[in-house]
Formats: structure tokens, C-alpha cells, sequence
């Protein structure tokens, strides 16, 4: 019997921790209190700072970066009775800090090596398991801030719906450059341009396939992009805060997601410590009426939203809260359900069983 069925959402917590200590965690979320449990943990990789759960035929894979200075992914098979994770395979990517890790629709892995400005895709055998290197592209330049922007700095790779652009956010930059997906290989389309320090760091597409959103961690904004799918093409139409006005402390956005409605858009603030909601223009993406809520912890890096709830990993106070989540209004309210993680930066949902069965 799969642990998976149960009236329970599984998700997996990466962070940063040696090879010795426990670094991927398994945790459970009660559907109905809200409560969290930790399950399981697995030690064996250093700095697994960013974590991706995938269905592979009718098993599931754990990919993961491995945020080090010589940058590694690893490639785990869930086991459906206890979520045991078995290693499969780990490789070089050729390049330091790798901080975000997506599938492409043909599976191939890509892979965004933040220090070095690399880009990867991987090749995956039958079984999921990495099988080498199908491309490696370089970015060069610099930006307009010296003490961040000295140098590319690829922070996030996402592929379109259909396969055939992949989209990286250059935090160094100032640049989402897109590339079309050939087999694998990263082919350079075009580059969307955002202002100076911008920093964008985060990139997502609204399941309309019309509207894309991209998240900036230097000037903590949101950008709203009007998106062309057959053309691969970006047009800006907005920059929005996602601070307070009155707030003028340091403060870096961090993470962005849209709420399974497609209605809500939320956002991190590491300094603000909040998660900000957004409601959405229904024709034309646009972004309003702000509403912040404290994450009850430090530096809310990276966050998952589901139908009842939002799952928050707190890098600096070491712990993962619980926001429970209005599907109405989209408006969030802190609980008082905690995990102690130390130094997470990842929650990574796993599907529940209904979704996988058959696949």
C-alpha cells in the first residue's frame, strides 16, 4: 500500500546541510488540522538546496541540485511504500552553485548554475537516471550592481508547457534569455531585457499560456509579461512592489507561485519575512489588492501553495510553517504548525496518488 493515498500531502525539504547530516526530509501535512510530521530523512548529499518531484511512468523521481562550489544533480527513485529514497545516479555540471533544477516536457533535466552563469541540460535514461550531459551553454556579462551583478549569475531555468523554449532567469544580468529546446540542445532565441539592479530571480507561467510572471530579487518586484507560446516571445506590461510602501528595511523577494485556480499570485520577501497575495486581472493578468502575512520564521526562501494551504521553508530561523489558505479570497493566516528543518530553502511537493495512478 502507497503512504500516498492517504489523507495526507507528502512534500520532500531540501537545504543546506554536509553529506553527513540529513539532507533531504520527508514530511507529511494533515489535510484536515493542518498539522506537519517529519517522516523520513536522507543524508548522502551535500547542500540539496533545490528539489523537483516528477511521476516517471508509474513510479515517481526526486531531482536535485546540489548547491556547492562544484556543482552536482542527483537523480532519486521514491519508493511508493514509505518515500525511502533510493539513489540512482549524480553528476558534474560543470559548473559552481547550481540553485534550480526543471523537467522538459521531452525529459531532459535543466540545470541553472548560479556562480559560473552556466546552463545544463541533461539526458535521462529509461529509468530516470542521468545519462549525460546534452548541452552547456556560457553566459557572460555583468550588471548595474557591482556587489551582486559582477558577473552572469543563471538563477532559474523553466521549459514551456509544450517543450519548445526553456526560460532562465539571469539575476546578474538583468536578462530572461530564452532559448528554443532541439533535442535536448539549447538553442539562444531571444533576450528580454528588465530594468538595471533588477536581479530577476524567479520565473513562472500562468496555466493560461498567456501570461507569465518573473520575480525580482534586488528591487523586489514582480514583472508581468504578456506571453506568446507559438513565438517564444515576452512583452513586459508591469512592475509591481512586492513590499508595503511604508517598509524600508533591507529585504531580497525571493520565491513566486500562482494558486492552483489560476485566481491568486503569492510571493516571498526574505528581510519583510511575508508571503504576499496578489489578485489577478482575469483578462489581462494584471496584479492588485496586496495582502501581506508573517511567515513565522526568517527569510522565507522558497514556498509551495496548494488548494487549502501554503508550506513555507524559513532559511534563517531553520523551520518550515503552515499558512492556511482561503480558496475564496486567496488570503493566507499564519498557524501555529512548525518543523524544525535546519536551514531549508525548498519544499517540493509530491503528487497525491490520484494524480500519478496510470500515468
Amino acid at each position: 500500500m502507497s503512504i500516498f493515498d492517504q489523507h495526507e500531502q507528502y512534500f520532500y525539504v531540501g537545504g543546506y546541510s554536509s553529506a553527513e547530516e540529513p539532507g533531504i526530509h520527508l514530511c507529511a501535512l494533515n489535510l484536515g488540522s493542518g498539522r506537519l510530521r517529519l517522516v523520513d530523512c536522507t543524508s548522502g548529499i551535500e547542500n540539496p538546496s533545490f528539489l523537483i518531484v516528477s511521476e516517471w511512468s508509474d513510479e515517481l523521481r526526486l531531482f536535485a541540485a546540489m548547491e556547492c562550489e562544484e556543482g552536482k544533480v542527483a537523480a532519486y527513485n521514491i519508493e511508493r511504500s514509505d518515500g525511502r529514497l533510493t539513489l540512482l545516479r549524480s553528476e558534474s555540471t560543470g559548473g559552481a552553485s547550481p540553485c534550480h533544477v526543471s523537467l522538459s516536457p521531452s525529459r531532459h533535466l535543466l540545470v541553472a548554475n548560479y556562480s559560473s552563469g552556466h546552463v545544463n541540460s541533461f539526458e535521462l535514461d529509461e529509468q530516470g537516471r542521468l545519462a549525460g550531459k546534452a548541452a552547456t551553454v556560457q553566459h557572460v556579462g555583468s550588471g548595474f550592481r557591482q556587489d551582486r551583478q559582477e558577473s552572469a549569475h543563471a538563477h532559474h531555468v523553466l521549459p514551456s508547457k509544450d517543450g519548445r523554449y526553456a526560460f532562465v532567469s539571469d539575476l546578474g544580468l538583468d536578462q530572461i534569455i530564452i532559448y528554443r529546446l532541439e533535442d535536448g540542445k539549447l538553442v539562444t532565441h531571444r533576450e528580454v531585457v528588465l530594468p538595471p539592479g533588477a536581479g530577476p530571480r524567479h520565473f513562472i507561467i500562468h496555466p493560461s499560456d498567456a501570461i507569465a510572471y518573473g520575480i525580482n530579487e534586488l528591487n523586489n518586484t514582480i514583472t508581468v509579461y504578456a506571453y506568446n507560446p507559438t513565438h517564444g516571445i515576452l512583452e513586459i506590461l508591469q512592475h509591481v512592489s512586492t513590499l508595503p510602501e511604508n517598509f524600508a528595511e533591507e529585504s531580497y523577494a525571493a520565491d513566486i507561485h500562482i494558486s492552483p485556480d489560476g485566481k491568486y499570485l503569492y510571493a516571498s520577501n526574505r528581510g519583510h519575512d511575508s508571503i504576499v497575495r496578489f489578485k489577478l486581472d482575469e483578462s489581462d493578468g494584471g496584479l492588485s489588492a496586496p495582502e501581506w502575512t508573517s511567515t513565522g520564521g526568517r527569510w522565507p526562501r522558497n514556498f509551495a501553495v496548494t488548494y487549502d494551504f501554503v508550506i513555507v521553508a524559513n532559511q534563517f530561523s531553520n523551520n518550515i510553517k503552515v499558512l492556511r489558505r482561503d480558496p475564496v479570497t486567496g488570503s493566507l493566516s499564519l498557524t501555529d504548525s512548525e518543523l524544525e528543518v535546519k536551514e531549508p530553502s525548498c519544499v517540493a511537493i509530491v503528487p497525491h496518488e490520484s494524480q500519478v495512478s496510470g500515468v
